[in-house]
């Protein structure tokens, strides 16, 4: 670890904190985390401790000091140099918890990307003779090597004795018995062998990590070799190292997992307490579906908005499981809050509200050139205050990022989306329509009683769906305006958004 300085008084932290005059001040509603721990000297001072996170409210005289609040809405004075300035991560290059894995290629190329020839130089890919399987593919003396990595019984194994939940760890327990044997000849691997020891001992895995090196020393375990140095995949980042970079890095020690509030085919979302703050963690632990929530998270990190689900931080676990913590939404998704509640409980002031806040988020996102790409009720969820705020980000893209072929929302997706995969805000704004359909019928299943197969031939010879029983005619004209088959003819969110402003100030919002 590199020895920082940590000041203790106002004067330190003034002549240490040179470089920050020359940056502009941040603005107000700033997210910054705190990288030490902070008693404060005075009482106008904010104390802290390593890990929280601060919203500043303005800088002050000093521009090495702000004012600024914690989570409990506490105000006070903190010091520049104690805390980073949380980024949106960086997409300049993939994120992967898996840099050394090449996904589908050839056993030849391989073999290319292996030369010239390294022993313990190595990647793993995707088995071309054994579909479902992987190979990993290791240099050793001259020639490569490639091991059938074994899926049996939700494990994967390559020798059937040592079973492991998922390829990263597998590669890091490989990497890691190198370490006892002879760690000063690969010096010029040091930084990545380094950050696995590292990893280990910070979460105080030394007793375990010795027995396993002892275990490796004696035995090579079918291995031409031992795993030395990754072969990346070329343009990809380490999506541990970018997530610390950006201050989104969270402590595995500090967050307490209650119940499970939901499950997925990814794992379970469960109700979690992160330093005295009640949040929501989705726990995954499949390599293919932790790569895929990597890409939210990073998306996630960019976007702040009330009507947006906000992203808390991440945590890659030493046994490669993933976390992300988000806000706690205790009233779940809307769909299933619109069907329990009902006519009955949610009048149309109600209504109206949850479309406005769904507007309000994905006007941000046209602002900020994002596409959503999978808007619904289902991917809407509610505070314990009723306010809506879209989630599942999934599938969100920049508006210059490109399209691949997802699985999609048939019911909620554009037809133009579906035909050509051509996203753009437009046909976000046709899936707002289908979920103002979805709100406005307390739930329902979009085009009931026609078949899957026929919704989009019907939709693209001009069908639209009825209006729901009691939805206004104004709120139900909107639906047909988000559903005009020429994307250009629909409206802006910034114009919806305006509408709906409208009709809510015709009517008084009951209390």
């Amino acid at each position: 670890m590199t020895d920082v300085q940590v000041c203790e008084t106002p004067a330190e932290c003034k002549r240490s904190c040179k470089a920050h005059r020359s940056q502009a001040p941040w603005p107000q509603g700033t997210e910054c985390v705190a990288r030490y721990n902070f008693k404060g000297t005075s009482e106008h001072d904010l104390p802290f401790k390593k890990g929280d996170v601060l919203t500043i409210i303005v800088v002050t005289k000093d521009p090495n000091w702000y004012k600024a609040k914690n989570a409990a809405g506490c105000e006070g004075t903190i010091p520049v140099n104690y805390v980073q300035k949380r980024e949106g991560v960086r997409s300049g290059g993939k994120l992967s918890l898996m840099p050394w894995f090449h996904g589908k290629i050839t056993r030849d190329r391989a073999e290319h990307l292996l030369h010239p020839p390294e022993t313990g130089l190595f990647l793993v890919r995707e088995s071309t003779n054994f579909p479902g399987d992987y190979t990993l593919c290791v240099s050793c003396e001259g020639k490569v090597e490639h091991y059938r990595i074994i899926y049996h019984n939700g494990k994967l194994t390559i020798d059937e004795e040592m079973f492991f939940d998922n390829l990263m760890q597998l590669v890091e327990h490989h990497c890691v018995q190198f370490l006892g044997l002879c760690f000063t000849s690969v010096c010029k691997h040091a930084e990545f062998l380094e950050q696995i020891m590292i990893r280990k001992y910070q979460r105080g895995s030394a007793r375990r990590m010795s027995s396993v090196v002892t275990h490796y020393t004696k035995d090579a375990d079918g291995l031409c070799t031992r795993l030395i140095k990754p072969k990346l995949e070329e343009g990809t980042v380490a999506a541990q190292d970018e997530f610390s970079r950006s201050g989104w890095s969270m402590n595995m020690k500090d967050l307490k997992l209650q119940q499970v509030i939901g499950k997925g085919e990814f794992g379970d979302v469960m109700a979690g307490d992160y330093r005295g703050t009640k949040v929501a963690v989705k726990c995954i632990k499949n390599d293919a579906t932790a790569q895929a929530f990597i890409a939210e998270a990073s998306v996630m990190t960019k976007l702040r908005h009330d009507n947006l689900v906000q992203l808390l931080g991440v945590i890659v676990e030493e046994n490669s499981s993933l976390y992300i913590v988000t806000e706690y939404m205790a009233k779940g998704c809307l769909v299933d809050y619109l069907r329990s509640r009902g006519r009955t409980v949610l009048g149309g002031d109600a209504l109206l509200h949850f479309a406005l806040d769904v507007c309000e988020a994905m006007a941000y996102l046209e602002a900020n050139n994002f596409i959503h790409r999978d808007l619904a009720a289902r991917n809407v969820l509610v505070s314990d205050d009723n306010v809506a705020k879209v989630s599942d980000f999934g599938l969100t893209k920049e508006v210059s990022s490109s399209q691949d072929t997802a699985k999609l929302p048939v019911k909620w997706t554009a037809p133009e989306a579906l035909r050509e995969k051509n996203f753009s805000t437009k046909s976000d704004v046709w899936s707002y329509g289908i979920l103002l359909w979805e709100i406005y019928s307390f739930g329902r299943v979009p085009y009931p009683r026609i078949p899957l197969k026929e919704v989009v031939p019907r939709v693209e010879k001009g069908y639209k769906m009825d209006c729901p029983d009691g939805c206004p005619e104004v709120v139900y004209n909107i639906m047909k305006q988000c559903w005009n088959l020429d994307p250009a003819a629909r409206p802006s969110f910034q114009m919806l958004k305006e509408w709906i402003q409208h009709i809510i100030q015709g009517r008084p919002r009951k209390h």
